[in-house]
This record gives structure tokens, sequence and C-alpha cells, in this order.
């Protein structure tokens, strides 16, 4: 019997929704409001559930409905837990489980009869806290990220639950999340999902008497970012349910683009030449340099990011937003924010569109056909195919995508 692996992808808004679930997502993750690693991000309200789910039941390429996980796994209080009894109230009729660690969340779960996955936050590292949770009531767990293959293995070989592990996206220093730079420089707890990410900057070191110290990669607490994709067949026979992507504040691009990318890794057992192509696209989108984390052994200083923001092979800048769309034509009109030229890749974004790759086969101004336009203009464009629905909407963003040398 041929085994069924879940791909789980972020979803911090209603584009990435869109793109997690056009790029073949079986499941996706979010937070609502409060209670969540992202507290910066753009969550979900409450009042947006009942629309997630429509889209969640509906409009998976996959001709399935993608299951919902909320993410409720921060650090809770106790002047918040009626607070976070009501919001478990609330999401119990949308959510398929719950992500969480906090023994108060697990309690207020069991309580609800909501089904419940116990977050990496947990750091569970061995095969007796994972019998723990398993007694407890949780229907899998998402294990620490310290783990090498042959240790995820024997947790799954020794205790019979669903193990969700994560496969591809940013990795914090302090690995599983427990960190305190962020709280300790700022007052912005990580674990209260408010991280600045501080570790991300370049440092200088010096002693006591102000000598410094010269060092080839001056971002030495920034991790590269996790890629599994060149050994998904070892991550398969692990024994990993549900691959999870990071990335709930990374852009719609990121989020398709890497989806897509391990949907197909998922289906079929690829070629040495697919995988290097595919780790090819993966660097065009926002990333810190590629990594195998722990999960081929212990990292070493070449695990650490050489760029304090992305080091993705294609850049893209934003033109402007679609002022109408001639249906029968197939045709946007565009005021643009920048110059475009007959050729260029297009990537177009919007919160129903979601994220649409295409090239610019012609330009038009008042009539007549130009090679290129600059800010300003207005100008009629038409690309080489449409997004599958054959539309593209009003407020659509329009970007050039231009390449980078790789850093």
């Amino acid at each position: 019997m041929k085994t069924t692996y879940e791909l789980l992808a972020p979803a911090g808004n209603f584009t990435n929704l869109r793109a997690a679930i056009d790029g073949g997502a079986d499941a996706i993750y979010f937070g609502v409001k409060e209670f969540n690693m992202r507290a910066l991000a753009k969550n979900f309200e409450f009042s947006d559930l009942k629309k997630i789910k429509q889209i969640c039941d509906k409009e998976s390429p996959l001709k399935k409905r993608v299951k919902m996980y909320v993410t409720l796994n921060i650090i809770v209080y106790d002047n918040e837990l009626a607070k976070l009894e009501s919001t478990i109230k609330k999401i119990k009729p949308y959510v398929d489980a719950v992500i969480c660690w906090d023994m108060a969340v697990i309690q207020l779960c069991k309580k609800h009869k909501v089904p419940f996955h116990i977050s990496t936050q947990a750091s569970t590292a061995n095969s007796a806290t994972a019998k723990y949770f398993k007694e407890l009531g949780a229907e899998r767990i998402v294990l620490a990220r310290e783990l090498n293959l042959e240790q995820v293995k024997a947790i799954h070989d020794k205790v019979k639950i669903e193990i969700e592990c994560f496969c591809h996206g940013a990795m914090c220093l302090s690995i599983s999340g427990r960190c305190l730079m962020s709280q300790f420089h700022h007052k912005k707890s990580a674990n209260r999902g408010e991280c600045i990410q501080n570790c991300r900057r370049p440092y200088t070191i010096k002693d006591d008497q102000g000598h410094e110290m010269k060092i080839e990669n001056n971002h030495i607490l920034s991790a590269k970012d996790l890629c599994t994709l060149p050994f998904i067949e070892e991550m398969k026979k692990a024994g990993i349910t549900s691959f999870k992507i990071e990335g709930r504040n990374r852009d719609p691009r990121y989020v398709k683009t890497v989806t897509s990318i391990y949907r197909k890794a998922l289906d079929k057992k690829m070629s040495d030449k697919e995988i290097e192509d595919s780790v090819c696209e993966l660097e065009k989108v926002y990333n810190k340099g590629l990594s195998s984390g722990f999960y081929k052994g212990f990292p070493t200083s070449d695990d650490f990011s050489k760029v304090q923001h992305s080091a993705a092979t294609e850049k893209k800048v934003f033109t402007g937003k679609v002022k109408n769309f001639l249906t029968k034509l197939g045709v946007c009109i565009v005021v643009l924010s920048g110059e475009v030229k007959q050729g260029n890749k297009i990537v177009i974004i919007g919160q129903t569109t979601g994220v649409h790759e295409t090239t610019l086969k012609k330009i038009e101004m008042k009539g007549q056909e130009i090679e290129s336009a600059q800010k300003g203009d207005e100008v009629a464009l038409l690309f080489e195919n449409l997004p599958k629905d054959g539309r593209i909407r009003k407020n659509d963003e329009v970007y050039v995508l231009i390449n980078v040398e790789k850093k």
C-alpha cells in the first residue's frame, strides 16, 4: 500500500492561503489574532474563518478539502485563560486541529473536544515524551528541530503516533524557538510571538578594552534556511507523516514556489536532475542560503547565513496595480510605477488571483504597440498566459522579476 504524505503550508493572509492551495498543499496552518508565534504577522480575524473554510473545502487543485490547523503555540498567562477558552470555542467549528504546547491550551482542547497537535515549541526529542503526549490525547507531534533522521525514525518506531517535521524554511538560532534574545534586547518576547529577529543582524565582536576581532562572516547568529529536498526520500523513510513548510511571514511567491516543488517531491521520487533543477527554483525565492539543518548531522560553520536579508537569485520589483482587466481581450490596464519591457518575466499577485508567473508578450499605449513603457504611463499589457480561471483582477499587484547574482 502506497504511503500518503501530508504537505503542510503556511498561510499568513488570504493571498498566501491562495498560494498554498494552488501550490498543492494538503493542509494549511495559520494564526488568529492572538496566542500564536507570529503575533507580528497579519493574522486572520475570527470573522475570516468561514471564508477560509469555504476556500479550503472547495478550491484545491487536488480535488479534496484542505485541512485547517490553527496555531495557539505561545506561553499563556493566568489573566488570559478566559480569553483563551473563548478563542478555542470560536475556532472549534472550523478547524481540524490546534497546534499547541502550553498545558492550559491542551486541557482546554480536551475539554471542548478539539483535536490537538504538539508544537515543536515543546522540544519533543525522545520517545518517552512522545508517548506521554500520545497518552494525553495528542493526535500528532511536531518533533524538536534538533533531531537527526535516525532519531526521528527511532521515535516513530517506538511510539505509533503521527510525526510532523519541518522540511523547508527559516531556522531559529535557538532551533525549536524558545529564544530570549529579542526579549532581552527589546522587551519583545519570541515566546509571545513578538520576535524582531535581531539574530539576523551583522555583529561586531569586541573585548572590554575595545579590541575588535576580525571575522569572515559577521552574521554569527543567523542560520541558513532548511532545505530537505536533496534527501527527501530519506525523510519519507524516517516515518514522517506531515512535511511542514515554514514561512507565515514570507511573501506569496515563496509560499507558492516552495509548496509546488515539495508537492512534486512527495508525489513521486525525483531524479537527481529534477532535484538539482528544483533547488535552483527554490533559490529564486526568499532564502538566507540553504542547509540540511540537523537532519544529516550537527550543523557546521557553513550553516550560518552570510546575508542579512535574502540570498534569492530573483528579485521582484513592483511595477503597478491593475486598474482594469478586459476579459474578452485578456488585457490588463495598468498605471506603471516602474519600467516594463516586452519579454519581461512577470508575477501577478492578488488575494483571489493568488500568484501567477508569466511573460509580458505585448505593450500598447494609446492604441500603439510599444517595446517598453516608463513610470507614470497608462498601458495595456498582454501576457503569454492567464491564471487558471482566465482572470486578473482590479488591484492585483504586478511585479517584474529580475535576476540577481547568487550570494
